[in-house]
């Protein structure tokens, strides 16, 4: 049906298709690709169009965009000896892409591997209350341990962050038995130095009026003029013995 001439125009077709297809290669802005030629690194091509030779080049892509890794919950005993379910998220990125395929198999295993162990090595030397209170220096701690790890592959962690600390039932209990002793301490506090402060206004007070007599005087009045306000039948008012002291003293001279 076909002549030989038909079918080795196809074949010749198929032949360009194919090379065509496997030597042209187009990268993404955020990409990059590591050729190897026959087993070795030739260069880093990328972005845009890359061509290679089929069969004898291999090209392996490589993104540099940053990564957002979550690291699975892990058990973790504090330095206090208490068992903590301790979760975190991880960002990092491929600054050198050689390196990142060559140094390690798969670096975004190797990473979360080393991630996870990081996690429960410094968090288990902390204590429950820095783990709850001091949350940015141990993230500061963690970034800095895993990157000097992951530096050899090419790989730069930018940021570690711990999401959750999950704490056991009873540990939950005493937290808040120990959170409301607190405020009740506070409270007491806050009324003792309210007393205080109102003793000392009030011997200042009394001071005054001990230096001048008028002024204990002028406050009975006050106080007289206070409760006459009031709808009372009875007032009982005590006479300073003050106001009777000339009075006295005449009478002592006759």
């Amino acid at each position: 049906m076909f002549g030989p001439s038909f079918m080795s125009f196809l074949f010749i077709v198929f032949i360009v298709g194919y090379f065509l297809s496997s030597a042209i290669k187009i990268l993404k802005e955020y990409e990059r690709g590591v050729v190897f030629r026959l087993g070795r690194i030739i260069d880093l091509k990328g972005p845009g169009l890359v061509i290679i030779w089929p069969v004898i080049d291999k090209l392996v892509k490589v993104s540099l965009r940053t990564i957002t890794m979550d690291v699975p919950p892990q058990d973790i005993i504090t330095r206090d000896n208490i068992t903590v379910k301790v979760n975190a998220v991880v960002y990092f990125r491929p600054m050198e892409p050689i390196k990142a395929i060559t140094e390690v198999e798969d670096f975004y295993y190797a990473t979360s591997q080393i991630a996870q162990t990081t996690l429960r090595s410094i968090l288990g030397q902390s204590q429950l209350d820095d783990l709850l209170a001091k949350r940015d220096e141990l993230n500061a701690e963690l970034q800095k341990v895993i990157d000097t790890q992951t530096e050899p592959w090419g790989v730069k962690v930018t940021a570690v962050e711990v999401k959750n600390v999950d704490l056991p039932t009873e540990m939950m209990r005493a937290i808040a038995k120990q959170a409301e002793a607190e405020r009740e301490r506070r409270a007491k506090i806050i009324h003792a130095e309210g007393e205080f402060q109102a003793s000392q206004k009030l011997a200042d007070a009394a001071k005054i009026i001990s230096s001048e007599p008028a002024t204990l005087q002028l406050r009975y009045l006050q106080t007289l003029t206070e409760i006459a306000t009031e709808k009372n039948s009875t007032i009982i008012f005590p006479l300073p013995i003050e106001i009777l002291k000339p009075f006295i003293e005449r009478i002592g001279n006759k």
